[in-house]
């Protein structure tokens, strides 16, 4: 697995969102767009971080962002996610890991003095051209977006 940095080409990337479309990275080129990854749907960490991005959704949308949440959950499960805390931002649905493995988000992982494979929460700010501007690797869930907002400050 590739560990990406500041500065590198974003991997592409095309996936069915909640609702069964197709979203691409092309669909960004000339958009900045917040990419951030996620364990799992209707998980304490995971519902604070998504709400986050859902409160100050305007203000990224002010600032030129588009936000797209990526997990291995099915389009059902994302689907019954973001109707529950009614998300603005589509979540896309990634079963065989392979936008995951791309971003070098699948790791090693602990919980209860436990270790196991996961998806090791993480976002990356890409421009309009397709490149990785910033990589915020220690996600505070509670305060993803203000992150992302003082990074482009």
């Amino acid at each position: 697995m590739t560990k990406l940095k500041e500065g590198d080409k974003a991997p592409g990337f095309t996936a069915k969102d909640q609702d069964g479309n197709t979203v691409s990275l092309s669909d960004f080129k000339g958009k900045s767009l917040v990419l951030y990854f996620y364990p799992q749907d209707d998980t304490p960490t995971c519902t604070k971080e998504a709400c986050n991005f859902r409160d100050n959704y305007q203000s990224l949308l002010t600032q030129g962002f588009s936000v797209v949440g990526v997990s291995f959950d099915t389009e059902k499960s994302h689907k019954k996610f973001i109707k529950k805390y009614n998300l603005p931002f589509p979540l896309i649905s990634d079963p065989d890991k392979k936008i995951i493995e791309a971003y070098g988000v699948w790791g090693e992982k602990m919980l209860f003095g436990r270790n196991y494979m996961g998806t090791l929460r993480t976002t990356f700010i890409i421009d309009g051209n397709g490149v990785i501007s910033h990589i915020i690797e220690k996600v505070d869930s509670g305060n993803a977006s203000q992150q992302v907002l003082d990074l482009v400050k």
